[in-house]
């Protein structure tokens, strides 16, 4: 499913979300792998994964993907 924006037609920029431990400043890691979320909704995901979390331990990182643009 692309997601378009409802105004211009274009598809939404894709973000990744992370979970960074406050106490380590390091990502929460699942089997030993960093864990990532990509997402068009980032503020949504973040809220997400922050869900149950204990804010004063986690937060969320939202970073923009580079996507190509094409001529």
């Amino acid at each position: 499913m692309t997601i378009q924006d409802q105004t211009t037609g274009a598809k939404a920029p894709l973000y990744s979300v992370r979970l960074i431990d406050r106490r380590t400043g390091l990502v929460l890691r699942v089997d030993g792998a960093p864990f990532l979320a990509l997402s068009r909704e980032p503020r949504a995901a973040a809220a997400s994964l922050l869900e149950g979390r204990d804010p004063a331990l986690w937060e969320a990182r939202i970073e923009p993907l580079a996507t190509r643009t094409h001529p």
